[in-house]
């Protein structure tokens, strides 16, 4: 994970993106990861965390994209419905009848839930979702997106999205 100088998280990128940050001097290792990194001239251990040796200014996405994966992760892998094993995705207003593909209208369902329900509305069926579907919010998701978090990250990401985003993977 990349750290900006103010020890804001920023992103995560690849191991060998880490370490050449670190060998140009453009950023400084703070947690070190598994492992030692061997060349002719260097040994280093492995970074899990490095911080930005100058503070780069960041237009934030203000929202975290709509997919597949992150679906299931805010939802933990369970049918929206039921609670049962989910492997499809729903749109709890229908697309058919005008419903939009956003966080607040889309949420995980077994395939038997989502096959019974079709193109009705859980209200017209009687049923009731657990918990109303929402944007994710916080850093970890910002940051993470659906990736689950190295436990050595916690001190940066707030707690309470980093535990949602471990759950869910």
């Amino acid at each position: 994970m990349v750290l900006n100088a103010t020890y804001e998280p920023l992103c995560v990128v690849s191991v060998r993106r880490a370490t050449i940050l670190v060998l140009t001097d453009k950023a400084e290792p703070v947690s070190d990861g598994d492992g030692i990194l061997h060349s002719a001239h260097h040994n280093l251990p492995v970074p899990s965390v490095v911080r930005l040796t100058r503070y780069v200014k960041v237009p934030y996405r203000t929202h975290v994209g709509l997919s597949r994966r992150a679906i299931f992760a805010r939802d933990g892998g369970r049918c929206a419905y039921c609670r049962g094993s989910a492997e499809t995705i729903d749109h709890v207003f229908p697309r058919s009848r005008g419903g939009l593909h956003a966080w607040d209208n889309v949420v995980a369902a077994c395939a038997k839930c989502n096959h019974s329900k079709g193109d009705k509305t859980p209200g017209e069926l009687g049923w009731r979702l657990h918990t109303p579907p929402a944007a994710p919010r916080g850093v970890a998701w910002r940051v993470l997106g659906h990736r689950t978090p190295d436990p050595r990250w916690s001190d940066w990401l707030d707690l309470p999205s980093t535990v949602d985003v471990a759950e869910a993977a």
